[in-house]
């Protein structure tokens, strides 16, 4: 028994149809443009993960204070008034 209940010979049946349907060189072209498209996911997933780690490490290491920090909302017809 193959894949989810299909047997080896229907999923060569499926193939040969397919190859019919489509043909080699356009499923060649699929597959190379499917591939190239994994391969640049992947570097610029590595690429993402290369920059974040180096970024990340070069503020810890350049930052030799540490600061508190508190987020306030402002209001604006204060600001006004005192000018």
């Amino acid at each position: 028994m193959g894949l989810g209940g299909i047997s080896m010979t229907q999923l060569l049946i499926i193939l040969v149809i397919v190859v019919l349907v489509f043909g080699t060189k356009k499923l060649k072209n699929i597959g190379s443009d499917l591939g190239g498209a994994l391969k640049g996911f992947k570097n610029a997933m590595n690429d993402d993960e290369d920059k974040s780690s180096s970024s990340t490490q070069s503020q810890i290491q350049d930052d030799g204070d540490t600061f508190d920090v508190k987020a306030e909302k402002v209001d604006e017809s204060a600001d006004e008034k005192q000018a």
